[in-house]
């Protein structure tokens, strides 16, 4: 099945990464040809893609904030868990998860920190969760196409990532606050992120090794769930590399 990814970074990456099939690119007609544009259409004749001058309502019917650029591609290729560990040998596995997140944008976030941070790969759940859908790729900047995702049942992914000698950390607003320096975030780790509104399902939450959640010295009672997922992605990158 085909779809449509929009806007200058989201199919910059995608030629970039090289891990989907691209059909075709269309270009607004007016836009100049310098920067990401002239980019996207250097790789495009590298690798032998069709590209078409359209007129711009064609590309707004795709998203109002297509930046003039859109293309043709095959679905995201889903990773699995055995992958992701692959990815990591040599180095201590770090393994985001996300429990039924619903929102693109929040998935998209989550994603762009987590390849910023050398993240090996992200699981989420089979079902009832928000998969790479063009307004993630979107909204991760394109870094969707670099990250290695797969779709599994959380509990027994964390089952494997155990039977590794993965220390598992669940973030949610019932667990202890973390520490500076915390033992908990340094080495193999598994991160698991909840929900927007119900946090951690009672099962995942048992299956961790622990249940941390961030400190917070305002007077909202939480932060989302993409802004708290980031800042613990960071404390665990400061943690494992000191």
């Amino acid at each position: 099945m085909k779809e449509l990814i929009y806007s200058r970074n989201a199919v910059y990456e995608t030629l970039r990464a090289q891990r989907r099939q691209v059909f075709s690119i269309e270009i607004a007609e007016g836009v100049q040809e310098k920067g990401k544009v002239e980019q996207i259409l250097n790789l495009a004749k590298e690798q032998k893609i069709k590209v078409n001058r359209v007129p711009r309502p064609r590309l707004d019917k795709v998203h109002q904030n297509n930046q003039g650029v859109v293309a043709e591609v095959d679905k995201y290729p889903y990773s699995d868990v055995i992958e992701i560990l692959e990815h990591a040998k040599g180095e201590m596995p770090f393994v985001l998860m996300l429990d039924s997140l619903q929102d693109p944008q929040n998935f998209g976030t989550l994603i762009r920190t987590a390849e910023a941070l050398g993240v090996h790969g992200i699981v989420i759940p089979l079902a009832r969760s928000v998969e790479v859908t063009p307004a993630v790729v979107n909204a991760s900047s394109g870094a969707s196409e670099h990250m290695l995702i797969a779709q599994a049942n959380l509990s027994q992914t964390i089952d494997a990532l155990k039977a590794n000698d993965i220390w598992v950390v669940g973030l949610d607003q019932a667990g202890a606050e973390i520490e500076a320096g915390s033992r908990h975030l340094k080495g193999a780790l598994g991160l698991v992120v909840g929900s927007e509104g119900e946090g951690l399902h009672d099962l995942v939450r048992k299956k961790c090794d622990i249940v941390l959640k961030l400190p917070m010295k305002g007077r909202i009672e939480s932060l989302n769930a993409a802004v708290a997922g980031s800042v613990a992605l960071y404390l665990a990158y400061l943690n494992r590399n000191t």
